[in-house]
């Protein structure tokens, strides 16, 4: 489909959850449709499988690691 995109994020037994919007949006709203009406919009449209895009994830930031409480550090100390 030339002038949109639609990402499926998830297939359930009956329905599909979705995001329909055109190229470039800056916001795409969710939303949920049944499987028959989803494949009868994409043969509709003759809409083209793309492949998927992976996801990037960021590093985690080194400077914020979970510190023990005071409070433990002293009874780890005492049982020394």
């Amino acid at each position: 489909m030339a002038e949109t995109n639609l990402q499926v994020d998830m297939v359930g037994r009956l329905l599909v959850h979705y995001k329909l919007g055109k190229h470039g949006a800056v916001r795409v709203s969710n939303s949920i449709g049944s499987k028959t009406d989803i494949e009868k919009f994409l043969k509709k449209n003759k809409a083209v499988l793309m492949p998927p895009v992976k996801a990037t994830v960021k590093p985690e930031n080194k400077k914020t690691t979970a510190k023990k409480p005071a409070a433990a550090k002293k009874k780890a100390a005492v049982k020394k």
